[in-house]
């Protein structure tokens, strides 16, 4: 043996493999210690085998398992870990027969649970983490806790630990004592621990206690998540205990006054208030006035003229507001409240302000088949019906003449105070034509116009001061016509003979056959056409004909209405 051999014999003789043996950090790098064992080369230990590897500095000595004096690397193989787990799994044996209690940091997160660290690994499953298992089991990574073994096993060096266990364990305790020195009337401490649809779970200590949602507040409240939430600490008053059954009833508002008790004395109704809107519902606007006391504002009540059809449009949740009580129901717990009474009713003096005969200007604001609205002034509204919209034409529609946003004039011609209605025409404005009829249209006249609507009976034709006469279908041509749209089309300029005018039925006749004829000739075809009218023979009146016009209208363009 040469003498480097006998030199490398005497420094190993001291170490052999599965030894604890000392050692000291000579360098600390990113992801692994070097060691100094006192061997002819040093060895590495990973820094995830140390609790904290920020806290481990070079020239500390720590104890160490010698897994293997040489690698292929020459490098000697060591375990921090395995060294601690040697030297405690007495002490967790020890534990483990006692039934004791031992301290553990958590590591990790692994299938099925954790990893902890005792002394060695062991492992704590997820049922056995809490008395609910936890979603998140993350946040449990770098905390020390207390732990029971439940279970070790020698050969395989396996422990399972619980630390459910030690918290039923704890509660128990707790709850027995809450049962024997808490009375009903006690006032009490707990931790909400979850809300339901009823109520809330709460945590007395140990013992859980429900608070129904009836009992939170003296006020309105549509779920128990709009006054608490998870982990709010809160004072109780015990309002029942079980304990056959381990049940607690808590209340909430019965730690304050009633505040109903006098509220007819504190709100008498014509009262002003100020308040915040707490929630808005397509029917009105509920407002806090005071703790625990919520009023509603209906939607009716928000304004003297505007048309609101929800409170959202006008109000938001959390705002402030003023408000009149207009009504007070003690035993139902409810309160009226108004906000147009804050201001004067328009529609009090309303007759004085818009009198009959009055000629206005407005906005037109909407249309319906009916008539028109008109914007008088923010929040009244008159309407034109269609009927008021001219002496001469027959208007199915307001659209016909009339457009949104249209600024026009009108005259009042009724007022309903009570329902809140003002009435206009436009047709008021100017006198009616048919007045003066037998002055502008006479039976015999040759007129000129331009046929504006087309019927199965005949053809309507404009003529001046905005009147409207009627070809029947046997005065358009000499000759037979099946159809009026083959001969006629809108637009089309006329040249007709008046030979018929109804000052009853506002109409007039016209042929324009007879634009031709003579005088004689022309007295013939309106004495014919008074004995089509009184006969009702298979030619229709003009009074039917325009009426059939109106019920089976035909335009140029267009289908036939159904």
């Amino acid at each position: 043996m040469t003498q480097v051999q006998e030199l490398i014999a005497k420094a190993t003789k001291h170490f052999k493999e599965g030894s604890i043996v000392k050692g000291r950090i000579l360098e600390v790098r990113p992801r692994e210690f070097l060691v100094d064992i006192g061997y002819k080369s040093e060895g590495t230990i990973p820094s995830v085998e140390f609790d904290d590897p920020s806290e481990v500095a070079v020239g500390d000595e720590i104890e160490v398992l010698l897994v293997r004096l040489e690698n292929d690397e020459g490098m000697v193989i060591l375990s921090k870990e395995k060294a601690a787990y040697r030297q405690n799994w007495d002490k967790i044996s020890a534990v483990f027969e006692k039934e004791g209690v031992i301290k553990g940091r958590v590591k990790a997160v692994v299938k099925g649970g954790l990893l902890v660290n005792i002394g060695v690994e062991a492992f704590l499953p997820s049922s056995q983490i809490d008395i609910i298992p936890p979603k998140d089991l993350n946040q449990f990574v770098g905390n020390t806790y207390d732990f029971k073994i439940v279970k070790l096993s020698d050969e395989r060096r396996n422990v399972v630990l619980s630390r459910r266990e030690l918290i039923e364990q704890e509660r128990s305790e707790k709850r027995q004592d809450f049962m024997s020195n808490t009375e009903v009337g006690s006032i009490v401490t707990g931790t909400v621990k979850n809300l339901t649809d009823f109520g809330a779970f709460v945590d007395l200590g140990g013992m859980d206690g429900l608070l129904h949602i009836t009992d939170m507040t003296w006020g309105r409240l549509t779920h128990p998540s709009e006054l608490l939430k998870v982990g709010q600490e809160i004072e109780l008053q015990v309002l029942e205990i079980n304990k056959d059954k381990e049940r607690v009833s808590l209340g909430l508002k019965q730690t304050t006054d009633n505040p109903w008790d006098k509220i007819e004395e504190r709100f008498p109704t014509g009262t002003k208030v100020k308040g915040k809107v707490t929630n808005l519902v397509p029917y009105g606007a509920f407002v806090e006035i005071e703790s625990g006391v919520e009023g509603l504002i209906h939607v009716s009540e928000l304004s003297w003229t505007k048309r609101i059809t929800r409170p959202a449009d006008v109000l938001a949740a959390g705002q402030e507001i003023e408000a009149i009580v207009l009504g007070v129901n003690k035993e139902e717990q409810k309160i009226s409240l108004g906000v147009r009474q804050l201001e004067p009713n328009p529609w009090d003096e309303i007759e004085q302000r818009y009198i009959i005969g009055k000629q206005v200007k407005g906005k037109v604001r909407n249309m319906t088949a009916y008539g028109a609205f008109v914007e008088l002034e923010e929040g009244i509204d008159g309407m034109v019906h269609v009927s008021d919209l001219s002496w001469t034409r027959k208007i199915n529609h307001p659209s016909e003449i009339l457009k949104k946003n249209d600024e026009i004039d009108a005259v009042v011609i009724d007022i309903d105070k009570a329902n809140q209605r003002i009435a206009l025409g436009i047709k008021q404005l100017d006198e009616d034509p048919w007045k003066e009829i037998d002055r502008l249209y006479k039976i015999g006249d040759l007129v000129k116009g331009k046929v504006t609507k087309l019927a199965n009976f005949g053809a309507f034709v404009s003529l001046d001061h905005e009147i409207d006469g009627l070809v029947h279908i046997s005065q358009v041509s000499e000759g037979h016509v099946a159809k009026v749209k083959d001969v006629l089309k809108a637009g089309d300029e006329v040249e007709a003979r008046v030979i018929k005018v109804d000052k009853v039925e506002r109409r007039i006749g016209l042929s324009i056959k007879a634009a031709n004829y003579s005088e004689e000739a022309l007295r013939k075809e309106s004495e014919a056409m008074e004995t089509t009218m009184r006969s009702g023979d298979e030619m229709v009146g003009l009074a039917k004909a325009f009426e059939a016009a109106e019920l089976d209208e035909y335009r140029p363009g267009e289908g036939k209405k159904k």
